[in-house]
């Protein structure tokens, strides 16, 4: 019964994950030579164990009765609420930003948590209120519902995250079915909202990020150090790589988070542009997989949370890869199911076990 239930699970939904991570725990490893301390890549290769187990374990549950549970999914959301605002009381803070609970060698983030939590309550909103979606009314619930997390993750402050849940819900708003001129409004506010981020909220060191990466030779040796060496780092890896463990950019400590925000540059410069074609063909093979059960199901709260799902991952990536290409503003976001970090990862498979749940019983 176990081996036939894991037959009929969509293996090609799932295998690109695996190999995204497998390219992670490889650079991981590489990076861990330099620094001499294997800790993080121990850590990480239990964390995609317990992440596998987890995939497998939702897939034998039939999660659409998230869809017709209403006090479960507001559970889950407060406490989502809970532990984002116990941070500024319990967090721990990690160059300016507080992020993370600390428990010894052990930090959990609940940002990516929450991310799929909101995913779940928005998929839940809106697949019951699929004829409203016409009128305005339940487009601002929607975004009041997004709008207390994002308000405190900005507040942490953490624009990266909060970028990409703003991204989550306007995608689902669209893929809902939206008037065009409701979604532009949406835009103009979201500018307006940004516009005043820049006086209100913005740290110095963001709003030097942003200016940095406007002009990357306003403060070579400051502010635009990290993404002139991630550049370096792109380019030194050629075709084929400097090989693992030989990236100077990498070993040296020139590349700033080698295993974190800058893992794709990490990638490109020990295993070069033959690894990362690899790997931006395993995220697009994912994107397209997971945007494929969003047009095919039948059941619109499946296809909701398959297109926030969606939404997230490709926020995310095309956030992290602008930065270390130097296209986008350093913004602090890791590259989904590759970057270290057990709470990314396994909040990442959370949503793969759901979205692989609601996709085999579509």
């Amino acid at each position: 019964m176990f081996f036939s239930h894991l037959k009929k699970l969509d293996w090609g939904l799932i295998l690109p994950v695996f190999l995204l991570t497998s390219l992670g725990l490889l650079s991981i490893y590489s990076s861990s030579l330099g620094a001499g301390n294997f800790l993080n890549f121990k850590k990480q290769i239990i964390f995609f164990a317990i992440s596998i187990f987890l995939v497998i374990f939702l897939s034998f549950f039939d999660l659409r009765f998230l869809k017709i549970n209403p006090y479960l999914v507001l559970s889950l959301y407060f406490l989502s609420l809970l532990s984002l605002g116990g941070l500024f009381l319990l967090g721990t803070e990690v160059r300016g930003v507080k992020g993370w609970y600390k428990a010894g060698i052990f930090s959990f983030d609940p940002i990516p948590f929450g991310a799929i939590i909101l995913i779940i309550v928005l998929s839940k909103y809106f697949s019951t209120r699929h004829i409203e979606i016409q009128r305005f009314q339940p487009i601002l619930v929607s975004g009041l519902y997004a709008a207390i997390p994002i308000g405190l993750i900005l507040f942490q402050p953490d624009l990266g995250s909060c970028l990409s849940l703003i991204a989550v819900w306007l995608g689902m708003i669209l893929f809902s079915g939206i008037k065009i001129r409701h979604f532009l409004i949406l835009i103009l506010v979201f500018l307006l909202i940004m516009s005043i981020s820049w006086s209100f909220w913005l740290k110095d060191y963001q709003k030097q990020r942003i200016v940095s990466f406007l002009n990357p030779n306003i403060d070579p040796q400051g502010t635009s150090w990290n993404v002139n060496q991630s550049k370096i780092a792109i380019g030194a890896g050629g075709f084929f790589g400097r090989g693992i463990g030989k990236g100077s950019q990498t070993q040296y400590g020139f590349l700033p988070e080698p295993q974190t925000d800058f893992i794709f540059s990490a990638i490109a410069e020990e295993t070069g542009f033959l690894m990362i074609s690899i790997l931006v063909f395993g995220f697009l093979i994912l994107f397209w997989r997971i945007i494929k059960v969003a047009l095919t199901t039948s059941n619109n709260f499946s296809r909701l949370f398959a297109s926030g799902f969606a939404f997230l991952l490709i926020s995310q990536t095309f956030i992290n890869i602008g930065m270390a290409l130097g296209i986008l503003p350093i913004v602090g976001l890791p590259l989904p199911l590759v970057s270290y970090g057990g709470s990314q990862l396994l909040a990442f498979y959370f949503g793969l076990g759901i979205l692989v749940s609601l996709q085999k019983r579509a």
